[in-house]
């Protein structure tokens, strides 16, 4: 969360659970079938885990997964943790945001000082019984150099999947200073040394995302890299479409172009027409991101989705 007072979109203009639902049963007939619920942070959303039940319900949805920053998994509700009701809601994935196990460290780069809860979330999850934790660690050059053995070994004692992603210019251009940036390659580099010798490729190894996998030989721990700046050949691969709380459309996240599902969605469109705007805005999806090219960040990142 930045530090500044945000300012919240009126109820009207959020997209209701109902006109999110309508255009995934829609979505599901184009061909989608993996859907993330992601934010900002959802789970502070009320009923967020009977909207994903409603998603995987969906006819052709076959993976869902949630990205959080993980102080509210361990939240009880009706005697289950909030997690417990997401994996019973048929939830099989969750990404966890941990930039640092430092709670100093922690409350600076996020503005809060929630580090014990999110601990909490991520046993939360692993209790639950998801079928794949991935906790997120954004570079930040002077603070995760020191961090990447802590946290290797913390995400191999939890069985989760850790990945290292590069700072993007989504909310400000300023995080791409030469003293803020580490690039993936700098954070394989430590990786290697704190693990002992050359990481193993793994071509095959694929999640969700864009992320490129390599194995810790000595152990045969995963570790994910995630080098939206670095790597030229990033978006190649990428089939994502993002929709936002107030029904825009985005087929990009480094890019300006947002389309207003919403306004469609509200003056009364048939499904066919639906379809039809949706496949309207896949066909103008970007062959590349616009982050290496004087990018103007138009929303924060909480606007937009991880």
């Amino acid at each position: 969360m930045p530090e500044e007072e945000q300012a919240w979109f009126p109820r009207e203009e959020v997209l209701s659970y109902d006109e999110m639902l309508r255009v995934l049963r829609v979505g599901a007939g184009l061909g989608i079938r993996k859907v993330r619920v992601t934010g900002g942070e959802p789970l502070t959303r009320p009923g967020v885990a009977a909207f994903c039940a409603g998603i995987a319900a969906i006819p052709g949805i076959e993976d869902i997964g949630i990205s959080t920053n993980g102080t509210l998994l361990a939240k009880t509700e009706a005697g289950l943790t909030l997690a417990e009701h997401l994996v019973r809601a048929g939830v099989r994935s969750a990404n966890i945001s941990l930039d640092s196990l430092d709670r100093d460290a922690y409350r600076r780069s996020t503005n809060r000082d929630l580090l014990p809860r999110v601990l909490e979330g991520v046993d939360a999850a692993r209790a639950a019984g998801f079928e794949s934790i991935r906790l997120n660690c954004v570079l930040m050059k002077g603070q995760t150099e020191r961090e990447i053995p802590h946290l290797l070994e913390y995400a191999r004692q939890k069985g989760a999947l850790l990945r290292f992603i590069e700072l993007m210019p989504v909310s400000t251009n300023e995080v791409l200073s030469e003293a803020n940036f580490l690039a993936v390659g700098s954070a394989r580099q430590r990786v290697e040394e704190a693990t002992g010798g050359p990481l193993l490729p793994l071509p095959d190894f694929r999640t969700n995302g864009p992320a490129g996998y390599y194995e810790v030989p000595s152990t045969g721990q995963k570790v994910g890299f995630i080098g939206a700046m670095t790597n030229l050949h990033f978006c190649e691969s990428c089939n994502k479409l993002r929709l936002t709380s107030d029904g825009k459309l985005r087929p990009c996240l480094g890019s300006w172009l947002e389309f207003d599902l919403r306004e469609v969605l509200r003056r009364g469109c048939s499904d066919d027409e639906l379809a039809e705007f949706i496949r309207g805005v896949v066909a103008r999806k970007p062959k590349e991101h616009d982050f290496r090219h004087n990018y103007q960040p138009n929303r924060k990142m909480i606007a937009i989705g991880g």
